[in-house]
């Protein structure tokens, strides 16, 4: 889940809330993003209720008209309607949460009309734009070893790193925390396939390219003492077995896209859209497409099918004599 920047509220000690965190960390196997922003809507919910209603959030005892009031105030500060479905997102599945335990037996906020989604279609970057950005890593150590590479020097170890990095997220279409919790023993060089853990702790096998696996091969070439078994497929750093973090990927992100001349705002995601259009463009079934992202629902996969489609129309417009 995705959520608008806003300065953290002051942490609310909710002994529901607290179990439900514990639940989502140890039960679901919920991404450190989806406890954030879970975390922060419930907290900001049970802060509302303090200082409009004078009391803490009695849970059980709140009723639908306290859940539209909580909607209006939302409205009045103008946020936007993804982050405004997010936040009932996250005390819906609360409250699940809580009938489960007995706290309660229906559902306070249900049948509360929300304000629809913008329907927004997924960026991604062209196949041409995809082959500049996996050449980046090797033309920022090419320019380096010129002396004329921008900032800071990076060793050789780093930028196969990131070729390996870049490769694998879009030879398997990975989520970013996906790919930063891979491991040696997830990947086999004979099948061509790597075991990915996803979201609620599921499994799946996804296929790898063997341009990707010669990259990583590469990568681990490099080092002074190769990684195995359970260690991290992607360092943090060439010293240490830590794995590599969504954050600092995304921080390698922004530099390869801006030597590739790319809008360096894109984000890890981003190259995730672009290994789904690239495979429905070139034909691959949508329900295919479903089971390699990891999507539990084809409604989720379906987005892509808009970016297909509105192409097609473009390309239809312009070409057929009678459009």
């Amino acid at each position: 889940m995705e959520s608008q920047t806003a300065p953290a509220p002051p942490e609310i000690r909710d002994k529901w809330i607290q179990k439900f965190l514990a639940h989502l960390a140890a039960d679901r196997g919920a991404s450190v993003y989806t406890q954030r922003n879970y975390r922060q809507a419930l907290d900001e919910f049970a802060l509302w209720h303090q200082e409009e209603r004078k009391s803490p959030a009695a849970w059980e005892k709140l009723q639908r008209d306290d859940f539209r009031g909580y909607l209006r105030f939302l409205g009045r500060n103008h946020l936007s309607r993804a982050a405004t479905q997010l936040r009932f997102s996250a005390l819906r599945t609360f409250y699940k949460f809580l009938i489960r335990h007995g706290l309660m037996e229906t559902l306070p906020i249900r049948n509360i009309s929300l304000p629809r989604l913008e329907k927004r279609l997924p960026r991604f970057l062209t196949v041409q734009q995809m082959v500049d950005l996996l050449g980046a890593p090797k033309k920022r150590l090419d320019s380096q070893k010129e002396r004329k590479g921008p900032g800071r020097p990076v060793s050789a170890e780093v930028c196969l790193r990131d070729m390996a990095v870049l490769e694998t997220i879009y030879s398997c279409g990975l989520r970013i925390s996906e790919l930063c919790g891979l491991r040696v023993e997830d990947v086999d060089f004979n099948e061509l396939i790597i075991r990915v853990r996803g979201k609620g702790k599921k499994e799946r096998l996804v296929p790898v390219g063997e341009t990707a696996l010669r990259a990583i091969q590469a990568y681990w070439d490099g080092l002074l003492e190769p990684p195995a078994g359970a260690q991290p497929v992607f360092r943090a750093d060439t010293n240490r077995a830590a794995p590599l973090t969504p954050l600092q990927l995304s921080r390698r992100l922004k530099n390869y896209l801006v030597i590739a001349g790319l809008d360096p705002s894109l984000t890890p995601h981003k190259l995730r859209h672009s290994y789904a259009t690239h495979l429905l463009d070139a034909g691959a079934d949508l329900r295919s497409v479903q089971e390699l992202l990891g999507h539990a629902h084809l409604i989720t996969t379906q987005v892509y099918t808009h970016v297909t489609t509105e192409r097609l129309k473009r390309a239809y417009d312009a070409a057929h004599p009678r459009a």
